[in-house]
């Protein structure tokens, strides 16, 4: 089973949250769907096509991108450089 983390734009209420996780339980493969209002993010599991679940909620009226890597000096660490700089994440 893999995770896919989504940003997903224009939730502002409990009744948003059900629509999206209503469209995003209509995709094939979704098993489980984790919506963070307050941060505008939504988490997938399952076995899931991402430009489905993209499509699904576009559909339904929420604009969503994949969710890029988490922010902080741990995932600068990560990165290679170790926020040395020359690269532009520190």
């Amino acid at each position: 089973m893999s995770t896919i983390e989504l940003n997903v734009e224009g939730m502002s209420c409990g009744s948003c949250v059900k629509h999206v996780t209503e469209a995003l339980n209509t995709v094939e493969g979704v098993t489980k769907v984790d919506v963070d209002l307050q941060a505008a993010r939504v988490r997938v599991s399952g076995q899931s096509d991402s430009q489905a679940l993209i499509a699904s909620l576009a559909d339904a009226g929420y604009p969503a991108q994949l969710a890029g890597p988490a922010t902080g000096s741990s995932s600068i660490k990560k990165t290679g450089c170790g926020g040395s700089g020359g690269c532009g994440c520190n």
